[in-house]
């Protein structure tokens, strides 16, 4: 029993699991922005939040458990990643995809539950499809410098899954800026990080922005690109009906962003990590608290 455990503790630490808070607040925000057109409710049954985050959190860790598995040569020639558990042999590779297939399991489980319980086909229908494009992410960087972008689209698939999950039939504009909200914010973060392994990547061929195009062209995309994110969350505001908290919320976000891009400058790469994990991870949790709390308070006095 104990060898399992810790196995599962590698794995966990593997994957990362505390990261799920990147993406799980946007697909919260998804589903009660969703949940407004439940006819005398006004916001998402319980059971559906939790089956949300069970196919978040599960879905998140067979991608990322299939990315440390296709990377983990990769990740060996690289002094920055060579003690991940599975370029350092804490993990083995059977044990990974062990891991991995009970999460796609677990994934699919969480997807027929909206059917089960909530009568609706989307979820299980879609659930192959999305899981093939989040592990497909992996490869993108041995093909295209832009494949941040492609990382960026994977998260932004939880926004548009915990809609039709949710309600499908009303997806539409909401849904679609705060997708490429996401993208753009995503995208522009990760191409900050990558900032740290441009030898490495030049050295291995392969690709990503800053070892294509060079750290100082680079972070000037990823801060264009969070200014976009910024510029499609306030136009969600609008076009979501939101109110003053969420428009609070996009303010803060914004001065973190602007926190977050000051902090890197080329060359200089030591705070990349307090950019990358902790601003990155406020922004999310505020933004999500704020978005739900303001559609909370705003709910018609007539509904339950």
């Amino acid at each position: 029993m104990r060898p399992v455990i810790s196995s599962a503790r590698v794995w966990a630490e593997m994957v990362k699991l505390s990261h799920s808070i990147f993406a799980l607040p946007f697909a919260l925000m998804a589903a009660f922005l969703a949940g407004r057109n439940i006819e005398g409710r006004g916001w998402p049954y319980w059971g559906q939040l939790g089956l949300i985050v069970i196919c978040m959190v599960s879905a998140r860790s067979v991608a990322m458990t299939f990315n440390r598995i296709v990377d983990a040569e990769i990740d060996a020639r690289n002094p920055r990643t060579a003690r991940r558990p599975l370029p350092a042999g804490r993990l083995t590779r059977s044990v990974a995809w062990a891991m991995l297939g009970l999460s796609a399991v677990t994934f699919g489980i969480g997807c027929l539950g909206f059917y089960v319980f909530f009568h609706n086909t989307w979820p299980i229908l879609l659930s192959g499809p999305v899981l093939v494009f989040l592990c497909g992410y992996s490869f993108t960087k041995r093909f295209t410098k832009w494949s941040h972008y492609f990382l960026g689209m994977a998260l932004a698939l939880s926004p548009l899954g915990a809609w039709l999950a949710i309600h499908p039939t009303t997806v539409g504009l909401p849904v679609v800026l705060l997708m490429v909200g996401v993208t753009c914010w995503v995208a522009g973060f990760d191409i900050i990080y990558a900032c740290q392994d441009i030898d490495v990547d030049r050295r291995d061929g392969l690709y990503s922005l800053p070892s294509r195009l060079g750290p100082a062209p680079s972070l000037w995309i990823a801060r264009g690109s969070h200014l976009l994110a910024i510029v499609c969350l306030a136009a969600l505001g609008f076009a979501a009906d939101l109110g003053l908290i969420y428009a609070i919320g996009v303010v803060i976000a914004a001065i973190l962003l602007i926190v977050e891009n000051s902090l890197v400058r080329p060359g200089h790469y030591s705070k990349v990590n307090l950019a990358f994990f902790t601003i990155n991870g406020i922004v999310s949790v505020v933004l999500g608290i704020l978005a739900v709390t303001d559609m909370v308070l705003t709910l018609p006095t007539n509904v339950a």
